[in-house]
């Protein structure tokens, strides 16, 4: 089973880029652009890696990882 990596990132772009070069590598990859609807994935989806910005329209990526910390010890 592929490793599932989340991707978070405002600029549609560059998540869309990195989606694309991950699904090459067949990584499962989960694409969001805000931290709200990332949370939902984090707390429903077992997660092997998250690639986060730091600048998000609702939270910090720092905060974001925070609370993926609560809960969660894959890479970050």
């Amino acid at each position: 089973m592929p490793d599932k990596i989340l991707v978070v990132d405002d600029e549609m772009e560059i998540a869309d880029l990195i989606e694309v070069y991950l699904n090459n590598e067949n990584y499962t990859v989960f694409k969001f652009y805000n931290a709200t609807d990332a949370l939902n994935c984090i707390n429903t989806t077992h997660l092997d890696l998250a690639i986060l910005d730091i600048m998000l329209p609702d939270m910090s990526g720092f905060t974001l990882c925070q609370k993926i910390r609560e809960n969660y010890t894959y890479p970050v």
